[in-house]
């Protein structure tokens, strides 16, 4: 095989600089770990310096540069030997507060697709119970068509403290179940490139877009505040996260523009896929508690304006957690 060398090394250095910047870091602190990404970033330098080596070694005018990549796969290799279980070591609680916002800020620009998907299912749904009122037997779902918002209220006014009858702990397993479930799906769809993901995105909002316009017109506005609110500034982001990685998935199998092979795509993204599933799921844990536990009391026994005050708070407490959690720990991995 010919190369030119002087590129090919002009090229490549770069990357062996980050490698030998890496195992320095390591071997002078021995209580430095890698996380997930920065793992992966570090096994992926080291497979590139070892293909390196064997396009360098049949070049016998270059021993100083041989010796050095020898020196380097040498180091990695005991290191990756060394410390994988511990670095590999899955810490729920690391990757929810530092690794997970780290990596949602890295994929924000898909997160914000996801939002404006979600969003246009929102105004088709509500633009079509505002043109045809009969529509919202079929878009609604949760058997919300089939009684008014108004109806809906005083039912739910007048079950008072004993809604549940003692079976909120069941109530909020299946709550979890069956947003995990449905989250779960949004970010599979990604897998047919991306267009499940969306459609999937954009069916849930056609339904929250008809349930909100039909409860806004029956003058039940504060009612869904502090029915929504609660869990819902949790639950919707949960299922934006998880389209987020759905969206992904699908860029990642896609591949355009990218010199790298499908499967070398998606070693390189899995830490990241994983990482935004795991978020989601967390975020929906906390969601379905809410939920069992609190959305579903109404007046008398919780004024709305607590309701909706607890939901402010709470997205206020995410906002600033997505933006600004994880940063400042260790520099981010380069691309």
């Amino acid at each position: 095989m010919i190369i030119d060398l002087p590129r090919f090394i002009e090229a490549e250095r770069p990357l062996w600089a980050e490698l030998e910047a890496i195992l320095d870091k390591l071997e002078k602190d021995g209580n430095y770990r890698m996380d997930l990404e920065h793992t992966q970033r570090f096994h992926y330098l080291y497979q590139r310096v070892l293909s390196d080596l064997g396009r360098i070694v049949t070049f016998s005018s270059e021993p100083e540069i041989r010796r050095y990549l020898e020196s380097l796969t040498a180091r990695a290799y005991g290191e990756m030997n060394e410390n994988r279980d511990k670095a590999l070591r899955f810490s729920p609680f690391k990757w929810f507060v530092v690794d997970f916002p780290r990596v949602f800020r890295k994929h924000a620009a898909l997160f914000w697709l996801s939002f404006g998907i979600l969003v246009a299912g929102v105004l088709f749904g509500a633009g079509m119970v505002a043109v045809d009122p009969a529509t919202r037997q079929i878009l609604e779902p949760f058997g919300n068509a089939d009684q008014t918002p108004t109806q809906r209220v005083i039912k739910e006014e007048k079950a008072g403290s004993d809604r549940f009858s003692g079976e909120h702990a069941m109530f909020s397993t299946a709550l979890m179940y069956n947003n995990i479930h449905v989250t779960f799906f949004t970010f599979v769809g990604g897998i047919f490139y991306g267009l499940g993901s969306i459609l999937l995105l954009f069916y849930n909002g056609v339904g929250m877009g008809a349930i909100a316009f039909d409860y806004v017109m029956d003058n039940q506005t504060i009612f869904l505040l502090g029915w929504l609110l609660p869990h819902g500034v949790i639950e919707i982001p949960a299922c934006l996260v998880s389209g987020q990685a759905g969206l992904l998935l699908g860029r990642t199998l896609v591949g355009r523009g990218d010199r790298h092979s499908l499967g070398q795509r998606l070693r390189m993204a899995r830490g990241d896929l994983a990482l935004l599933v795991f978020g989601s799921a967390m975020m929906l844990i906390w969601a379905g508690i809410m939920e069992s536990f609190f959305s579903q009391f109404h007046k008398p026994v919780l004024p709305y304006s607590l309701k909706i005050a607890v939901g402010v708070i709470e997205l206020i407490l995410l906002i600033w957690f997505l933006a600004t959690a994880g940063r400042g720990n260790s520099p981010q991995p380069k691309p």
